[in-house]
């Protein structure tokens, strides 16, 4: 069974977890507009609080997403680009990337490997979040298919490509040396063991969320929905009632 540090937090086989001031820089990488905030908005927050510099890298426009049918197609992408630049700068966050992948379309591939590595070494961030590549059967919506290669291509940029000098030498030819990510958080995975205290940056949360409105239609409940996540991760963690946590899996990939 995972132990509990003084502070909460399960530990499990991890031997440390860098402390929020040994950290710079920090790059998120997701599947979509919105991932980052549902999953990990109030942990960025607190990221940013504590000075680090956030950026974020979604792979796809979230052009398949939406609820209005007389929005036209092609208009889909700019607006969930301007809602998750929107959404970040809630939670200080004001270097968002877009890749430009399909929507609902997303396979691991060289080049979306090659991409995000090229992001890793443009950024060269100590920490790294990204999504789960292994189907939580429990949380089905947290395991599109998009999330699972975007979790997949984003370990595999963190190892070994983006660390590799011979890997995609033409990033080497674009000036981007080698870069190794010290720690990997993972978001929405089955297995957990550490989590993040959210309570105090909880109204930040929702307002990045909020910010998301051509998704917010079919959530009719959010604080309902976040406050179960939410506190049911804290419970978990053994801490106080009221307490609110987002959880991951942090891995060591120095």
């Amino acid at each position: 069974m995972a132990a509990l540090t003084g502070k909460g937090v399960r530990v499990g086989s991890l031997a440390r977890v860098l402390s929020d001031d040994e950290v710079e820089r920090a790059l998120v990488v997701t599947a979509h507009p919105d991932d980052v905030d549902f999953s990990a908005a109030g942990t960025i927050a607190t990221w940013t609080g504590a000075g680090i510099k956030v950026t974020y890298c979604v792979i796809t426009d979230g052009d398949a997403g939406g609820f209005d049918p007389s929005v036209p197609r092609d208009r889909i992408g700019p607006i969930r680009q301007a809602e998750q630049r929107a959404a970040a700068a809630e939670v200080g966050v004001h270097d968002v990337v877009f890749l430009g992948y399909p929507d609902g379309r997303l396979a691991v591939s060289f080049p979306l490997r090659r991409d995000i590595a090229r992001v890793i070494r443009q950024v060269r961030p100590q920490r790294l979040l990204c999504q789960s590549p292994h189907r939580n059967l429990v949380r089905m919506p947290a395991s599109h298919p998009d999330h699972l290669a975007a979790g997949e291509a984003t370990l595999c940029a963190v190892y070994p490509d983006a660390r590799n000098p011979f890997a995609f030498p033409e990033l080497m030819e674009e000036g981007l040396e080698e870069w190794s990510v010290a720690e990997t958080w993972v978001m929405s995975n089955a297995e957990v063991n550490h989590y993040v205290d959210v309570t105090d940056v909880y109204d930040r949360k929702v307002a990045a969320l909020r910010a998301h409105a051509s998704q917010m239609e079919g959530v009719a409940d959010l604080d309902g929905l976040l406050h179960r996540w939410l506190g049911g991760n804290a419970q978990q963690a053994g801490w106080p009632a009221g307490r609110l946590a987002e959880a991951y899996f942090v891995v060591d990939t120095a």
